[in-house]
């Protein structure tokens, strides 16, 4: 089994900008992973080339503390769309993904319809 390259990885930071969750975010060379939990854990993996966009969200104690939220939405069944919360570098790390995500879409010859299909992501339902 090949062993993928680790691009990126954080945690969530929810207080005074510190790592102090068991929410971890890792982006590797063609899917995101998602780690969530203490004693039960669980493990969401989206694959790049299904994002179909990101949001970058920035309330005012993020931009005090260096921190955002990259809302994404994806054409993943599981997970149609996801939130990584309280990040450093938040706007370089959406550049990454977006950059990523095409280079995955182009890589695989995957088509827009073969991604998208009918359904679309609402984005007033992105929080805070």
């Amino acid at each position: 089994m090949e062993k993928l390259k680790v691009i990126w990885k954080d945690r969530k930071r929810p207080i005074f900008g510190l790592p102090l969750s068991f929410t971890k975010y890792t982006l590797l060379e063609d899917k995101i992973l998602i780690d969530t939990g203490f004693l039960s854990t669980k493990q969401e993996e989206i694959k790049l080339y299904r994002i179909m966009d990101a949001t970058l969200k920035r309330s005012f104690w993020q931009r005090i503390f260096g921190l955002g939220t990259i809302h994404c939405c994806s054409a993943d069944k599981t997970t149609p769309e996801f939130d990584i919360v309280d990040i450093k570098n938040s706007f370089e790390i959406k550049e990454k993904i977006s950059k990523m995500a095409e280079e995955q879409r182009d890589k695989k010859r995957i088509t827009g319809r073969e991604v998208f299909g009918e359904e679309d992501c609402d984005l007033d339902d992105v929080h805070e």
